[in-house]
């Protein structure tokens, strides 16, 4: 029986500080909000709410969680708390702003900066087998250097996607949306669906969570470079294990992409975790290497050697 949907909280609704103004997405583990501050200022809100889980009917405040749901749904709350108390100590300008995190309703909420713009997954439709090389490694070198910060405060993304990857109006790209709290807990409470995005999840998110690292966030940039290249997410990768269909896209494109981007792209998209870029810092080198009389500009690449740290273990 597939979950229902949960109905979102009403426009003009009091939360904590926040009037609600509508819903922007729901998904499977959150709704989102656009609301307003006290100063009238802009926010999104991000309200903690698997539907496999709770239940939120039109007209009610407080989700229904029944009682064999219970230890599941609180151990959720608890990651996504968590998280959110990681990220606000974020400050980077290619990383969603975090400024807020409560309690309420009997969930959880996550306040973060509103961004104005359109994703990349929106970009792509628009012009699907027409994204040019520039504005892949412009786009992605820079994203990167949130991913960077991600990595070095030992956390990871777990959901990079074209869609979790925001455009500003000047195409500064933003990351979104983290996964890592859906990722624990649909490991972890195994009558939860899983909550990873088909064609972009690494291998190693099917299941086996000791081999996550940023090696896993790695499969999923390659994955969103291939679909601005093809215009469609690559195979799945769990059913690429059983047998990988997928045509490489320095064969399929050659001679509308640069050999090097090409590679790059197959690089990240290995099955096997150690076959991939280790770091981010090793991807963002490789895509900022200069083409044939066009150099990249040096400025996309920002704090280079002065603040990179290392990953270490998952803790």
């Amino acid at each position: 029986m597939p979950p229902q949907a949960n109905c979102a909280l009403p426009s003009g609704f009091q939360l904590d500080h926040y009037k609600i103004e509508r819903q922007l997405s729901l998904g499977g583990f959150s709704i989102v909000y656009l609301a307003y501050d006290t100063d009238g200022t802009p926010v999104a809100i991000k309200e903690y709410l698997p539907n496999s889980l709770a239940l939120r009917k039109d007209g009610e405040i407080e989700p229904q969680v029944s009682d064999e749901n219970q230890p599941a749904f609180r151990y959720g709350m608890k990651c996504f708390f968590e998280e959110g108390r990681s990220l606000a100590k974020l400050m980077h300008p290619n990383v969603v702003r975090v400024l807020n995190f409560f309690r309420a309703n009997q969930t959880v909420y996550m306040v973060m900066q509103f961004e104005r713009g359109r994703t990349l997954h929106d970009y792509i439709q628009k012009h699907k087998g027409e994204v040019r090389e520039r504005f892949i490694r412009g786009v992605f070198t820079r994203m990167l250097n949130g991913l960077r910060e991600v990595h070095a405060h030992k956390l990871l993304h777990l959901d990079i996607k074209p869609s979790n990857i925001y455009l500003r109006a000047d195409s500064t790209p933003v990351l979104l949306d983290f996964g890592a709290a859906r990722q624990t807990l649909a490991l972890e409470q195994p009558m939860l669906k899983p909550m990873y995005t088909p064609g972009f999840a690494s291998p190693e998110q099917f299941g086996n969570r000791e081999a996550l690292g940023p090696w896993s966030d790695i499969y999923s940039v390659g994955a969103s470079m291939y679909a601005c290249i093809v215009g469609t997410a690559p195979l799945r990768s769990d059913e690429r294990i059983k047998r990988d269909t997928v045509q490489p896209v320095s064969k399929t494109h050659a001679g509308k992409y640069s050999e090097q981007l090409l590679e790059l792209v197959e690089w990240c998209l290995h099955l096997d975790p150690l076959k991939r870029p280790q770091s981010v810092y090793s991807l963002q080198k490789a895509l900022m290497q200069k083409q044939a009389g066009e150099a990249m500009p040096a400025t996309w690449f920002t704090d280079l050697g002065s603040r990179l740290k290392t990953f270490i273990g998952k803790g």
